[in-house]
């Protein structure tokens, strides 16, 4: 497979999420989303949200620009140059990726041309975390120092080395790689459909998150062979299109917003995950991993 200034963050981080006042009764996440304001939910950014197009239906993906600029720039490229239609789904390998490119990429002879987008990309698997927003997880992480939830990302960071990075949990699309670090053009996507992978985190670029249509990628048939490497070119499920919102028309695009990360709504969520008291449990967990934490998206309401 192609794969795959402590002061200073102290002051950007967006606090932690703290324990609902004992003269309030705990809520559910459904009672925080229900109570949430206009303000609190972000319009997808046209320029930065994908339609991947199965003949099962629509798959939307968000780019993350702000962690991997570089990657989604070329991806856009792809995308303009209409790089993506006609080529398939090549791998479901189960409890870990679905991923999707050029059958023929390794033949040049037969490889689907790049046209004007890069073929070799500065490894973006992490960046500066100074200047980024940053809200962190009360808990602790095993894979990194902290982690939380940056521009409606799961993500982590160092304050020892002052860098930040995406985290492989369910839903993130990574931009697949040789062994070469600077091999992951995005011409080759994967989505995580298992338990999150977090030992790929600052390993591959991950470039952004499906926000719609995952089950599409989830769902599908396991491959056979290796790496669950679909063995038969009729096995391989193709893609109609892949379109960036941008170039829809207005009228035609999804009105989808997603929760911000940068809100108290959101700590809110995080405390009702982390102590659920539903009537079903019994004993609330009292803390909850970054990739257990929902990063609600829904349809914008009609104006009242």
């Amino acid at each position: 497979m192609r794969m795959l200034v402590p002061a200073l963050l102290a002051a950007l981080a967006v606090p932690a999420a703290a324990a609902e006042p004992p003269d309030r009764p705990a809520r559910t996440m459904q009672q925080v989303l229900a109570e949430a304001k206009p303000g609190d939910w972000r319009a997808l950014d046209p320029e930065n949200t994908l339609y991947l197009d199965l003949a099962a239906g629509r798959v939307v993906i968000e780019l993350a620009p702000a962690f991997a600029p570089l990657h989604a720039a070329n991806i856009r490229s792809l995308v303009r140059q209409r790089y993506f239609d006609g080529l398939a789904i090549l791998r479901v390998q189960d409890n870990f990726v679905t991923q999707w490119g050029d059958p023929d990429s390794e033949n040049a002879d037969k490889a689907r041309s790049l046209g004007k987008a890069q073929r070799r990309i500065a490894a973006e698997f992490t960046r500066a975390a100074a200047g980024l927003k940053f809200t962190a997880l009360p808990d602790g992480d095993i894979y990194a120092p902290e982690a939380g939830f940056s521009d409606g990302f799961a993500a982590a960071r160092d304050p020892a080395s002052g860098r930040a990075w995406l985290a492989h949990c369910y839903g993130a699309v990574g931009a697949g790689r040789d062994n070469d670090p600077e091999s992951g053009s995005g011409a080759e996507l994967y989505v995580v459909i298992g338990q999150a992978p977090r030992q790929l985190d600052r390993n591959i670029a991950l470039v952004g998150r499906v926000v719609e249509g995952i089950e599409l990628l989830s769902a599908l048939p396991r491959g056979t062979g290796p790496l669950g490497f679909y063995e038969k070119p009729e096995q391989r499920l193709p893609i109609r299109s892949v379109r960036l919102a941008a170039d829809v028309a207005e009228d035609q695009r999804l009105p989808l917003e997603a929760l911000r990360t940068d809100t108290a709504t959101f700590q809110a969520l995080i405390e009702s995950r982390r102590n659920r008291r539903d009537d079903w449990y019994q004993v609330p967990a009292g803390r909850i991993d970054l990739c257990n934490v929902p990063l609600p998206v829904r349809r914008r309401p009609d104006p009242a």
